[in-house]
């Protein structure tokens, strides 16, 4: 798993370690890191510019500034924030590092030029502890980059809210170097695209015992995976009760019962109105039709309206079984209930959602979390991230699982990803897990059911049972 840390952890875990070291030595360690990537991404006869801010940050580029020009590369020290580090300043000097200062206002020429036949770019601006969005001075700046130009930003790149959470005006980095720990906006949407490849320098900084961000990975699937033993039947494997289809789409039924079935439940109880039925037991044959005893509910996928059994709908909401609210069913809830609930919308059923039940926050990150904790559920927002939100009373991380192809933009593809969490939620998951681990399942198997190529949602749902066997 890949963890994350609030801005305020991670400054108090470096403190903890200053603490413990002669002063300025975890600075040298996050500078010599630095400067090798650098020089891992650099040839003999290139052009470097370090751009430097007034933080921790500027000095850790300055640094690395001058461990790179002792290796004979040609090395402009930009210096664009309100001060300098003078100590780093003077290191990278007394190395033959040249100074350049752009403190405000338009580009300096010797700047502009440097910049254009620059190389490699060490963005070293701001760090963690600023506001999103460039200084003003900077808005520009990624004008001046040659489009060959290798960006390399420090800790993250420069605008990026380090919580993640708002877009601004930053540096598209082509890849980031942090230190020890990841920070938010490694791991969500609004500051994950910008930081390009992701590189940890082990720096001797111990993980926080609590992440804001996780990513689950494929060994955690492995490890949580609900893999039936020699006294397991279909019963105690889990049975999920499915409430999907309509008359108008049928094939919602067929796309979540397949995907729920493939992933591995002991049982699906299927109930819905009569095309839907007759279509679901022509594609598995093996699901029961009809209510009886399950372990889990999903309800919604293809639903105008309550898909055909409104007089079983109204009771499970009271019941104290898990539920997972897909498509139509999204708009059933209007007050917490007492037994866990996940909420799987996309962006538009998220804001449809949000404004429904007069909240401020209607989109991203706010969005869910103000859903999340006005009915008291879980929201999984859909994605190319897909996010995991907890109410706040939980306490528990945001999940961030980005392990699709852009291929599963496609229709039905939801459907699918619903019966696969229903399937993992009936089989005894708790829904943070069902859904993290249903996602990377979804991933798997689309670039299973057909490697770099478009996908049909019925074709991912069909291989989601070779995506489990390579899980475990």
């Amino acid at each position: 798993m890949i963890r994350a840390f609030s801005i305020d952890d991670v400054r108090a875990a470096e403190e903890a370690v200053k603490r413990e070291l002669e002063p300025g030595e975890l600075m040298q360690r996050a500078a010599l890191g630095l400067a090798e990537v650098a020089r891992a991404r650099s040839d003999e006869d290139d052009r470097v510019v370090v751009l430097a801010g007034s933080g921790d940050n500027g000095a850790d580029a300055l640094y690395a500034a001058a461990h790179l020009a002792r290796l004979e590369l040609n090395v402009v020290a930009l210096l664009v924030g309100s001060r300098t580090h003078e100590e780093a300043l003077a290191a990278a000097t007394a190395e033959g590092v040249v100074r350049i200062e752009w403190r405000s206002g338009k580009v300096p020429a010797a700047a502009a030029e440097a910049l254009a036949e620059a190389d490699l770019v060490i963005d070293g601006i701001v760090g963690i502890g600023a506001s999103p969005g460039l200084p003003e001075h900077l808005e520009n700046l990624p004008d001046l980059f040659a489009n060959d130009s290798y960006v390399i930003a420090v800790d993250l790149p420069s605008g990026v809210d380090p919580s993640g959470v708002v877009a601004a005006d930053c540096l598209y980095a082509d890849e980031t170097v942090t230190f020890s720990l990841l920070k938010p906006c490694h791991l969500l949407p609004a500051g994950e695209a910008a930081c390009g490849q992701l590189t940890v320098v082990d720096i001797g900084v111990p993980e926080p015992d609590s992440p804001v961000v996780v990513r689950y990975e494929a060994s955690d699937a492995t490890r949580l995976w609900p893999t039936p033993g020699a006294f397991d039947d279909k019963y105690s494997r889990g049975v999920l009760g499915v409430m999907t289809g309509s008359e108008s789409y049928p094939g919602a039924a067929v796309l979540g019962v397949t995907a729920a079935v493939t992933t591995g439940v002991g049982m699906v109880r299927y109930i819905g109105p009569r095309r839907a039925t007759d279509l679901v037991l022509g594609s598995v044959p093996e699901i029961v039709s009809g209510p009886g005893r399950v372990q889990a509910w999903l309800l919604g996928s293809g639903w105008d309206g309550h898909g055909g059994a409104p007089e079983l709908v109204d009771g499970l909401l009271d019941d104290i079984l898990p539920i997972v609210l897909d498509a139509g069913a999204l708009d059933l809830l209007d007050e917490p209930r007492s037994a866990p609930t996940l909420l799987t919308p996309h962006a538009g059923e998220l804001k449809r959602l949000a404004q429904r039940l007069g909240l401020e926050h209607t989109q991203g990150v706010p969005g869910a979390r103000a859903v999340a904790d006005a009915l008291g559920a879980h929201v999984l927002l859909k994605g190319a991230t897909t996010l995991i939100v907890p109410p706040s009373s939980t306490g528990g991380p945001l999940v961030s699982q980005t392990d699709g192809p852009a291929w599963l933009a496609t229709a039905g593809s939801g459907d699918v990803l619903a019966g696969m969490i229903g399937a993992l939620v009936a089989s005894g998951l708790g829904v943070t897990e069902a859904g993290a681990v249903g996602v990377l399942l979804h991933g798997r198997a689309a670039h299973l059911a057909n490697p770099g190529g478009p996908v049909r949602a019925l074709d991912v749902a069909r291989c989601a049972g070779q995506a489990v066997a390579e899980f475990l």
